[in-house]
């Protein structure tokens, strides 16, 4: 295993993931993961010698996750910023998970270059929640790439997905409630049927914020809803 002062550099932090003994790089005041990685993570179930593709990895921080959580065979982690992809693969680096984990520096739009049709048995992302012309874009690139639909649309992510999972394969999101439609109709619109849904809601006196979705690649109709998820409790604590 890496020593952490060999991979941290000045403008990087490097924080306890809470799991075991990982932890994570990441750019001090750049672009720094939120909740909604850890929700998706602890979402998905991956069986036992199947392999994985997360879609805009950014620091890396799911791949890690579900490496430590699953017995998962392999997973790729792909990032369209390169200063993210790098900094990914030196975390992947210092948790000793290279042998499982790959970080491809790639815009997902091209992964028809890297791999072949039905390579994968599950696709996850945390995709940009935000239509690229809605609200204000942030002057750092790093955030406004992740939060914004500039380098890829939801569409993009979907259309790539069908392509890469295998027949039967499953697609694991996080997206906020507001946009739960646009999900659901293009989700079927690709030929993902929705299987397994769970809302999220900050705590038990809010309205919902995000919702966890797991879709199948020529599955039939028929929707598993799971009871709700609150990030936080009636004192305000943190669930997690």
């Amino acid at each position: 295993m890496v020593e952490p002062c060999q991979v941290v550099k000045d403008d990087e932090t490097l924080d306890d993931l809470l799991c075991g003994n990982l932890k994570i790089i990441q750019k001090r005041y750049g672009y720094r993961f939120s909740i909604d990685a850890i929700l998706l993570a602890g979402f998905i179930g991956v069986p036992e010698g199947e392999s994985v593709i997360d879609l805009g990895t950014g620091c890396g921080v799911i791949p890690i996750l579900i490496a430590h959580r699953t017995h998962v065979k392999s997973i790729v982690g792909v990032e369209v910023q390169k200063d993210l992809a790098e900094m990914a693969n030196r975390s992947v680096e210092l948790n000793g998970l290279s042998g499982r984990i790959k970080i491809l520096h790639e815009d997902l739009n091209n992964l028809a270059g890297s791999f072949g049709p039905e390579t994968f048995d599950m696709v996850v992302s945390n995709p940009p929640y935000r239509k690229a012309r809605s609200g204000r874009i942030n002057p750092d690139s790093q955030k406004a790439i992740a939060r914004h639909e500039i380098k890829c649309s939801l569409q993009d992510i979907l259309r790539v997905s069908r392509y890469l999972l295998k027949p039967r394969g499953k697609v694991c999101l996080i997206f906020p409630v507001v946009r739960f439609g646009d999900i659901m109709s293009q989700l079927r619109g690709t030929g993902l049927e929705p299987k397994r849904l769970q809302i999220v809601y900050p705590n038990m006196n809010s309205e919902a914020k995000l919702v966890l979705i797991e879709a199948c690649k020529g599955g039939r109709a028929g929707l598993k809803v799971l009871e709700p998820l609150f990030t936080h409790g009636t004192n305000g604590n943190p669930n997690f």
